[in-house]
């Protein structure tokens, strides 16, 4: 599912940039989301799922809509919108497990060594020479859309750490709430810019475009991603991003003629060697050690067990 997802989601950086060619970003990131929820929720009605709703179910689902789907998607396409689709391409996917690593490191007490430690300062290193290496008279525009992607990508990260806890039950219906919040988010940004919209002349190649990121990259890949987290964890559904970028350089460069310089070339490597070890960093797994070493460290467990059995 997450090797599925990683292909769609990378599929979905093209896809996107011919979309912003045509409406503003704002109206963009409101279409592929906005039927997307509506997709979801489709799907979870045709399956029997129900939407019945706590407070508690409602507050979950409107966190993790504002931070996977309205925060980071309102930063995705801005940055299409100023930069090339393979930028963003290879900074969310690479540089969102660097930032996912420091702070488990730094906020949720996880183990660390040397090595990660070293990895984490590689990687933040390569998005500096990632951002050096753009030039050209369309360099000031170019930087402006890559240092946005950098902040998707923490956004991307805040919400996967979050999102195990925040979405529970079944991942259909979770989803497609979150989805459906944040698109009401969405539709609150983008309400302006939908009068400026030429919608008479958008073509049918469009609105294909649009169908394929609400089905696939959207409804699918969300779900899918959700049901990963669930059954890996957070850390290694994050190292799962590395292939993302396989697929979005790729597609690029293929349909869109995107190419990278040679610093730019260089970073993405640094970038790439440096999530790699601060991901995969930490010290052996010793026997009696939990599952997930990345969620909750022993001390703050014992402490929830003994507030949960009050």
């Amino acid at each position: 599912m997450l090797v599925l997802t990683m292909a769609l989601w990378g599929s979905a950086f093209p896809a996107s940039k011919v979309m912003v060619g045509d409406v503003p970003h704002q109206v963009a990131a409101l279409l592929r989301f906005g039927f997307g929820g509506l997709v979801m929720l489709a799907w979870l009605l045709g399956t029997g799922g129900r939407l019945a709703l706590t407070r508690r179910d409602l507050a979950r689902t409107a966190l993790a809509g504002s931070l996977g789907v309205f925060g980071y998607n309102t930063l995705f396409f801005w940055g299409l919108a100023l930069a090339p689709s393979i930028d963003g391409s290879i900074i969310v996917p690479v540089f969102a497990p660097v930032i996912t690593s420091a702070v488990a490191v730094l906020f949720f007490r996880e183990r660390t060594t040397v090595m990660r430690v070293a990895g984490l300062a590689l990687g933040i290193g390569g998005a500096v020479v990632f951002l050096l290496g753009v030039g050209g008279p369309a360099g000031g525009r170019r930087l402006l859309g890559d240092l946005v992607f950098l902040a998707a990508a923490c956004c991307w990260s805040a919400y996967t750490l979050v999102s195990k806890r925040l979405l529970t039950g079944d991942p259909v219906r979770a989803t497609a709430l979150a989805t459906l919040s944040g698109s009401v988010l969405l539709a609150l940004v983008a309400l302006p810019a939908l009068p400026a919209v030429a919608w008479g002349s958008l073509s049918g190649s469009f609105w294909a475009i649009v169908a394929y990121l609400a089905v696939g990259p959207t409804a699918v890949a969300y779900v899918f991603y959700y049901r990963g987290v669930q059954a890996v964890g957070p850390a290694t559904a994050t190292v799962m991003m590395f292939l993302s970028p396989v697929f979005g350089a790729g597609g690029g460069a293929l349909f869109l003629g995107e190419g990278l310089n040679l610093v730019q070339g260089c970073g993405a490597l640094l970038m790439t060697g440096g999530a790699l070890p601060a991901v995969f960093g930490g010290l052996p797994r010793r026997k009696g050690d939990p599952e997930e070493p990345d969620e909750v460290v022993p001390e703050r467990a014992a402490r929830t067990d003994t507030t949960e059995a009050r």
